[in-house]
């Protein structure tokens, strides 16, 4: 049996009012007292976090994590509570109901807890008798109601003398028997609460992982607030104390990572899988101002943002309200100062800059690439698709389709929806199967997708694009490729699958010059017409020596535009009645067809011809030769054979 098979994926921990015996109650569950750090010893005051675990009923260990109850050190407790599975709200009875009790029940609802049992501590304090206890928990029900703890067991205890610690484990073993542990599938992502040094092992990062699993060797990044990533490879891994050869989504983790120097990282950074995450600046949310604040939440106010074990300072901005009311709720963009990892889903607390009280919290939806303006429909609507996909894998993929004009990769969702490239292709795959994406990218590079949707209205655009150029330019038999695409302004895969998927559907015909509706037929009018019987015994007329377009159009009589004479000038060459060569070069058809025989006869009777030999044949100058025997060996007709030509 593997090591960490005997730890449950579940994280208890602690929360309530400083010095209502939180610690001391950690302690007389694990035999471990969880304060480490000399200061908090010497004061007896908890300031950082305190890991322990200990065996439930059943014989498996669970972690436990120990918050500080000092308001001073909320920012703390927020790092803590943030890997939390199962909280116990911790009440002493000889003081009941205080300022942090009300505000880590709120920190916690805003976390998104979902398991909780009460603790009353220190019955064995002077002066609680039953009756105090009885209006304790009456008092108790109040405040949780309506809460995540509503109906939460309320277990009494005494650290000193052990009284109902019993009661509390079982407790707490059929708490965690009916939480569901955290998957440890997807792409691995630890919030890093702690970051020391070990005696011959080198750096060792320690947290919760949300989400993935990691084992020796594998490689990992460490991203930092300031943007960089530092690569490194897991050397050996510990889970509450004991060394594992594998840790996972839920278990207290310890990291021992080469190549990573320990003064680059701290508290808030992540370790995570590699190319999956990044530490960006701005987030997209939706956010939940408390029903306990006294006055609005105005526009742009500078805040402090908790997600993971991070604190960062920046700025909220409403994208549905002018102000928040207490109890209201809403979209929102966060600006911070720096970045930070996070992932769709991830819980997050708020506070106020100065003085730091708790505004509240919520759900983020995802990074954001702009800063958005409040008040965009197109903006809203986009989030608030954001937020029904939360925890949908494919769910998620669709909404980042759909929020992509052009054709996107497996690569470019990796990072929107934090999950590995593998389960994206899968996803994709599935999108496409179910007809709700279309794979865009042309048959060229990797694959690219967009939502059906985008993939009608471009479709739609495509087909009346092609109208408009049939009615602009009506003796025309297609749109050039080149100006059909700068017509669409769509990006090259997605034009190209265009064109062969309507093609395919018989809405469009493919022509080697572009592309036209499959209803459109052209009919010279007669002015049309006459235009081009006088075009083709023109170039008839002067066989080898023959007008540029410009000068063939200017010497012939017409009642159409010029544009329109172009464009039937434009027919003969497509209809293959005039060959144009290129550099303003253009030949009856027959005459064209007279230039290879004549050259054909020529090689034939005597090798290989010269291209002098072969101007006189014609009976005309270099200027005309010389470009047709080019023309002639683009098309395969000849090859070169130094100043001479041969047949292909």
């Amino acid at each position: 049996m593997s090591q960490d098979e005997g730890i449950v994926s579940v994280v208890v921990g602690t929360a309530g009012h400083i010095d209502h015996g939180k610690s001391a109650l950690v302690e007389r569950l694990t035999g471990v007292h969880p304060d480490r750090l000399k200061e908090e010893q010497d004061r007896g005051l908890t300031i950082d976090l305190g890991f322990a675990n200990f065996a439930l009923p059943d014989g498996r260990r669970v972690g436990i994590v120990d918050v500080p109850g000092h308001e001073r050190f909320v920012k703390n407790m927020v790092a803590g509570a943030t890997g939390v599975d199962l909280v116990l709200l911790v009440v002493a009875a000889d003081d009941g109901v205080m300022p942090q009790t009300r505000e880590h029940l709120e920190i916690l609802g805003l976390l998104g807890l979902q398991h909780g049992l009460v603790v009353i501590t220190k019955i064995d304090a002077a002066g609680v008798d039953a009756d105090l206890l009885e209006v304790l928990e009456l008092e108790l029900r109040e405040l949780l109601e309506g809460t995540f703890l509503a109906a939460a067991p309320i277990v009494r205890v005494s650290s000193i003398t052990g009284e109902g610690i019993e009661d509390l484990r079982a407790a707490i073993g059929a708490a965690v028997q009916r939480i569901q542990p955290r998957s440890a599938e997807g792409a691995f992502r630890m919030p890093v609460q702690r970051v020391f040094s070990a005696q011959g092992f080198g750096t060792v990062l320690t947290g919760i992982p949300l989400s993935g699993g990691l084992r020796p060797g594998d490689v990992v990044e460490v991203l930092t607030r300031d943007g960089q990533r530092h690569k490194g490879k897991v050397r050996g891994l510990q889970a509450y104390g004991r060394k594992v050869d594998r840790v996972r989504a839920g278990h207290s983790s310890a990291l021992n990572i080469a190549d990573v120097d320990r003064r680059a990282v701290e508290r808030g950074d992540a370790v995570c899988s590699p190319g999956v995450f990044a530490a960006q600046p701005m987030w997209e949310v939706r956010l939940t101002y408390l029903p306990s604040q006294q006055r609005p939440l105005e526009q742009r106010e500078t805040i402090r943002f908790h997600v993971g074990t991070s604190e960062l300072v920046g700025e909220l901005v409403l994208l549905d309200h002018e102000r928040l009311l207490p109890g209201e709720s809403g979209l929102a963009q966060v600006r911070l100062h720096e970045g930070v990892v996070a992932a769709p889903g991830d819980r997050f607390v708020l506070r106020r800059h100065s003085p730091m009280d708790t505004l509240g919290g919520g759900v983020v939806l995802g990074a954001s690439k702009w800063r958005l303006k409040p008040f965009k429909g197109f903006v809203l609507q986009r989030l608030e698709h954001k937020e029904q996909a939360l925890g949908g894998g494919k769910e998620a993929v669709l909404v980042e389709l759909r929020d992509a004009r052009a054709p996107v990769r497996a690569d470019d969702l990796v990072r929107a929806v934090a999950r590995p490239k593998a389960d994206i292709e899968i996803w994709l795959a599935e999108l496409v199967a179910e007809g709700l994406a279309v794979e865009a990218s042309g048959g060229k590079g990797a694959p690219s997708f967009v939502a059906v949707e985008t993939w009608r209205e471009a479709a739609e655009a495509f087909l009346a694009a092609l109208a408009d150029f049939h009615r602009e330019h009506p003796f025309l038999d297609a749109a050039p490729k080149l100006e059909l695409r700068a017509r669409l302004a769509r990006p090259e895969g997605l034009f190209v699958t265009l064109g062969q998927r309507l093609t395919d559907e018989g809405k469009v015909r493919a022509w080697p010059q572009g592309f036209s509706l499959a209803s459109h037929e052209v009919a010279l009018t007669p002015e049309a017409q006459g235009l081009a019987a006088a075009l083709l015994a023109t170039y008839q007329e002067h066989a080898f020596q023959p007008p540029t377009p410009a000068q063939a159009l200017d010497a012939a009589p017409r009642d159409l535009s010029p544009e329109q004479a172009r464009d039937v000038f434009q027919h003969l060459v497509e209809r293959g009645e005039l060959v144009d060569i290129g550099d303003e070069l253009v030949f009856h058809r027959a005459r064209y067809e007279e230039a290879k025989d004549l050259l054909r006869r020529e090689v034939e009777a005597r090798g290989p011809v010269a291209s002098g030999a072969f101007k006189d044949l014609l009976g005309s100058s270099r200027r005309y030769a010389i470009p047709l025997l080019e023309h002639f060996d683009v098309v395969g007709f000849t090859r070169r054979e130094g100043d001479l030509r041969a047949l292909r």
